[in-house]
């Protein structure tokens, strides 16, 4: 039986230069495990630097993979940034948690990994493909828009970012929690453009979701 997932393929840009790929793997391995606690689904590494997460549930995919790139800026090395070119599709499958994803070649699989193939040939590091939907560009534009946001973020923004996504918290929480004062969350905030991301992945968890099951 097939159900309605999302298949996000990514790798690291420019993973050759980085000089402490240790770090880089076990940064990788900790934050793909934390998504599928929070999400449910199956992540696996491999090549090194190139992974694959499926999503039993669409409609967190965006956040994901904003969440996924956040922890990787904010744990940049001092002379590389650190991101990831990451490659979204959302269709059909017939697999399930128990497989693994090596395996898995149905049409979801496939869309998301030439979907990477496609983000190494250009600057874009983020793409979507709806396998049972049509676009009239207003998805890819919002896209786009999430790429450039993402693309601006210091390594503190992000940081924060990434806090909001794992959990809602107050301006004076997150103060706490990174010791520093509350202004200056609101700085980082601010420059990271928050309130605008928080919608636009609200609004992408409206638009993911199956038809029946939309608004």
């Amino acid at each position: 039986m097939s159900q309605r997932i999302a298949v996000l393929t990514g790798d690291v840009i420019d993973s050759r230069q980085v000089r402490d790929r240790t770090r880089l793997y076990r940064l990788l391995d900790d934050t793909l495990a934390a998504l599928v606690a929070r999400n449910g689904g199956r992540a696996e590494r491999f090549r090194g630097d190139a992974f694959q997460l499926a999503l039993p549930d669409p409609r967190p995919a965006m956040t994901v993979a904003i969440a996924l790139r956040a922890a990787l800026i904010e744990c940049s090395e001092p002379e590389q940034r650190w991101d990831a070119r990451l490659a979204v599709a959302v269709g059909a499958s017939h697999w399930h948690g128990e497989r693994r994803l090596t395996n898995a070649d149905d049409a979801p699989f496939v869309q998301s990994g030439q979907g990477l193939d496609t983000l190494a040939e250009g600057p874009a590091r983020l793409s979507l493909a709806l396998l049972d939907e049509s676009d009239d560009g207003g998805l890819a534009l919002l896209v786009r828009y999430l790429d450039d946001l993402v693309a601006s973020w210091s390594p503190y923004s992000a940081e924060v970012v990434r806090l909001s996504l794992e959990e809602a918290r107050s301006q004076q929480a997150l103060a706490e929690r990174l010791g520093i004062r509350q202004p200056s969350v609101h700085k980082r905030l601010r420059v990271a453009r928050w309130p605008l991301l928080a919608d636009t992945l609200a609004y992408f968890a409206e638009r993911l979701a199956d038809r029946k099951e939309r608004p």
